[in-house]
């Protein structure tokens, strides 16, 4: 592959643009499937939600599937709603998984589950601090998105809609001038997509990679939806790197023959 195929975490080097959460599946088979079929090379693994018991065996199989296809685990911290839970639960994988990269989630609203931006930014600061890769979970707030690059973050996660919406990119204007004012930052869309279009989108835009998860999970063929969404990954960055057309407000002939001379044939 060419080296622009790539993009980077922390100096490692990532060929698959989708990152696939592990939650909500059917059956740890099932999931494992999904895992295969996206060729993804990061999952993510919610440590509050095992901890709690609520993984019937999911987590083994999940991490058995990872380490035969050679991806990742990224913990998350979410259900976490301040910087000090965020950063114990996240000291805590780093002992069961012997990683450093964590997703840092903090909730400041339990509606929308938006991100806390005070909590958030505190959070990351310490777990920097402490030696953690950490990609935190954000608003599409390009002053935010900036501190955060600021404490050490490696990677930015702005929403496209709230967690589990499947509404797409709806902060469309943010996420545009985000790209655009950090155009060396590495930034995954996390939340809110709930369909492979989606997904080309946010890599058509020039965003690097996508994480989601309930749009495999909750599917009819979560196998099948995890496949798709790999294919349109790689199709959005194609398109990207190939230079999309720019949109207008008025037509424009594709074999224009204004100013051009052309015979007429015989008339009756």
């Amino acid at each position: 592959m060419a080296e622009d195929d790539f993009f980077r975490i922390a100096g490692v080097p990532l060929a698959s643009r989708l990152l696939l959460g592990t939650a909500g599946y059917p059956s740890p088979a099932v999931l494992t499937q999904a895992i295969q079929a996206s060729g993804t090379q990061v999952i993510t693994l919610g440590l509050k939600r095992t901890l709690q018991g609520g993984d019937n065996g999911f987590v083994k199989l999940a991490l058995e599937a990872a380490q035969a296809q050679g991806a990742r685990l990224l913990p998350n911290t979410a259900g976490c709603h301040t910087a000090h839970e965020a950063v114990q639960l996240a000291r805590m994988a780093r002992e069961l998984y012997g990683t450093d990269w964590i997703k840092l989630e903090v909730v400041g609203d339990a509606h929308t589950l938006q991100p806390d931006p005070f909590e958030l930014l505190a959070a990351a600061t310490e777990l920097v601090r402490q030696g953690f890769t950490v990609l935190p979970y954000c608003t599409e707030d390009l002053v935010l998105c900036r501190r955060l690059l600021d404490a050490g973050c490696a990677v930015l996660m702005p929403w496209g809609a709230p967690i589990g919406s499947g509404q797409g990119l709806v902060h469309l204007a943010g996420l545009r001038t985000l790209r655009e004012r950090l155009p060396d930052a590495t930034l995954i869309i996390d939340a809110g997509l709930g369909a492979p279009s989606q997904a080309a989108r946010a890599l058509e835009l020039g965003f690097d990679a996508v994480l989601l998860n309930s749009a495999v999970a909750q599917a009819r063929d979560p196998v099948a939806m995890a496949a798709a969404f790999g294919e349109a990954v790689r199709a959005g960055r194609t398109a990207w790197r190939a230079g999309l057309m720019a949109p207008q407000d008025f037509a424009r002939a594709s074999t224009p023959v204004s100013g051009h001379a052309f015979l007429l044939g015989d008339q009756p």
